[in-house]
């Protein structure tokens, strides 16, 4: 046998006799010299304890981490709570998304309507909604218009709204006193009252309602847009500026706008008045006197 092999085998049994070899642990006391605990260990006696016992701290973290709401306690876990909050906010989040959608297309619509291209959409009955892809234009006043002229046609101005429900025909305050220059005129598309005023005449919301559109545009100038119960409406143009933003609640009667003439197609300082019901402009006149 070669010296390298009786040097390793040597290793090997002083390796084996440092494991194996039995120790006392004694703990005695410092003053009487009392043994009071001892315990017989080897080197492979501790290293398996140690070894198990890092096993079952590891196994114990492992089932508290995973099973027990102790881990909302470790740093970097979040709780069942937060978690079931964060997605009840996720939901809620998809669905402020999907209205926001819907109130852009809407705004959107009635933007179209009012700037000029009023040919280039077809409106439902429920609300201002254009609908892509047809190319039909509206040219006249709807059956519901028709049917609610016939109805003050044969009733008085003054008396008109004593008749009909207050949840569907409420009194409007006249926006400006003036002289009208251009009436309403569906076949010649021209769905507005217009009224000469001297200029910056304070502009008033014709009844309670909220501000949906309130913007500088190249045609129709400052435009203001009001949205009231019942369906209806109110849209005002070539202002010379505007008092109110997008989401305020305005009264009756409350100054929006001052008159002007701004815009393209402005031809003096008038006031270009829109009334709408259920997404069909009716004539301002049936319901306002501006004279």
């Amino acid at each position: 046998m070669s010296e390298k092999k009786k040097k390793r085998k040597y290793r090997r049994k002083q390796l084996k006799k440092r494991f194996f070899t039995k120790n006392r642990l004694v703990i005695i006391n410092e003053e009487s010299l009392e043994e009071v605990f001892s315990l017989r260990l080897t080197l492979m006696n501790v290293f398996v304890v140690a070894t198990l016992g890092a096993v079952l701290i590891i196994f114990v973290t492992t089932y508290i981490i995973a099973f027990t709401p102790l881990r909302e306690y470790i740093p970097g876990y979040a709780s069942t709570e937060l978690k079931r909050k964060a997605t009840n906010l996720a939901i809620k989040s998809d669905s402020l998304s999907t209205v926001i959608a819907n109130n852009e297309q809407y705004l959107e619509s009635i933007r179209k309507i009012l700037t000029g291209e009023l040919d280039k959409a077809v409106y439902s009955k429920d609300s201002i909604q254009a609908n892509p892809g047809t190319t039909e234009e509206v040219s006249g006043p709807s059956r519901e218009e028709l049917k609610l002229r016939e109805e003050v046609a044969h009733e008085d101005k003054y008396n008109v709204f004593e008749q009909a429900k207050s949840s569907s025909i409420p009194v409007f305050f006249p926006p400006v006193k003036g002289i009208v220059t251009d009436k309403f005129d569906a076949r010649q598309k021209h769905y507005a009252t217009d009224i000469a005023v001297p200029k910056n005449t304070p502009v008033k919301a014709v009844i309670n309602g909220t501000v949906i559109f309130a913007d500088w545009t190249p045609t129709t100038g400052n435009v203001i847009i009001l949205r009231h119960g019942s369906g209806f409406i109110s849209v005002y143009k070539h202002a010379a500026s505007l008092t109110k933003n997008p989401g305020d609640v305005v009264r009756t009667g409350e100054v929006i706008a001052l008159a002007g003439s701004t815009g393209r197609e402005s031809s003096g300082v008038h006031l270009h008045f829109e009334l709408w019901k259920d997404g069909y402009p009716i004539d301002p006149q049936t319901f306002i006197q501006f004279e």
